[in-house]
């Protein structure tokens, strides 16, 4: 073990080092994971009866040790219940992103298998999409490239037709029996309407409806991109990645569709929540 430098009795290495490194970037990324939920109060909950623990023990305080020691026995299963979501969230993530996905070039080099592009025309969507912003009717669109979203689809009525703009507008009617709840659409086909989708447990602003915060929701969970016509306003937004673009003009989306559906990595366009909020706030300040 390669001795770095001494700070009193203890000697760091290299490894200590690293080690140090890696946890604090896990405890980051974990953070940024629940961060705006109220999962990271409990967190910090645990981690600071845990740091607790430690002192304790370190002390040699033997009651609290027994006391605490038990409650860190049982710590993990809670853990594991109280967190539940959150767990399945970073699964996700790192499915996503593992040499096992769809999007990584190893599977497609392991199975000899050409990457097929999902792309198909969305002119359609986008006409729909102005139709309904035009008369203000609220509209809830999961558009996916790789999966059919199976889970979601079968929680409202499967369709399985071509994507149109007669379609979608007849789906989102007011008076239609479908328009409650999002269509899924995938590869050029409007797989099911009325879906339940997951609502974020996010802090967000109160300018984003239920409508917006399923969108916000259904992009935690998968990695579908969502298109959002606002009841209330009309404006167009789309969300990825638990993140959203506000008040978009049609040509932006259409531009952001596209770069999706070809395979572009269009994360980088997506901001917070928070952060468009504090933009607009700017904004308006300097009008002022």
């Amino acid at each position: 073990m390669s001795l770095l430098f001494r700070i009193g009795f203890l000697e760091i290495s290299l490894v200590n080092v690293l080690d140090i490194a890696l946890v604090s970037f896990l405890l980051y990324q974990i953070y940024k994971l629940m961060r705006g939920s109220v999962a990271i109060k409990i967190f910090l909950g645990f981690l600071s009866l845990y740091l607790i623990y430690l002192v304790v023990n370190a002390a040699r305080m033997e009651l609290l040790s027994i006391i605490l020691g038990q409650f860190m026995g049982v710590g993990v299963i809670a853990a594991i219940i109280l967190f539940a979501p959150e767990i399945r969230k970073f699964l996700l993530i790192i499915g996503r992103s593992s040499i096992f996905s769809n999007e990584n070039v190893f599977r497609e080099l392991l199975f000899w298998k050409k990457r097929e592009t999902q792309s198909f025309n969305i002119t359609p969507i986008l006409e729909a999409s102005k139709s309904l912003a035009g008369t203000s009717t609220g509209a809830l669109m999961v558009i996916s490239r790789n999966s059919e979203l199976k889970f979601y689809a079968e929680s409202g009525d499967l369709i399985d037709a071509v994507v149109s703009k007669r379609l979608l507008i007849s789906i989102f009617n007011k008076y239609s029996p479908l328009h409650d709840g999002g269509v899924i659409i995938y590869n050029g086909r409007v797989k099911a309407a009325r879906c339940i989708l997951p609502v974020t447990e996010r802090e967000i602003p109160a300018q984003f409806g239920l409508r917006h915060r399923a969108a916000i929701g259904m992009s935690e969970a998968t990695d579908s991109l969502i298109l959002i016509v606002s009841e209330e306003t009309g404006q167009v937004s789309l969300a990825k990645n638990g993140k959203i673009l506000h008040n978009l003009s049609f040509q932006e989306v259409r531009e952001i569709l596209n770069e999706y559906l070809t395979g572009v990595d269009v994360d980088d366009k997506f901001e917070a929540v928070s952060s468009s909020e504090r933009k607009k706030i700017r904004k308006a300040k300097e009008l002022e």
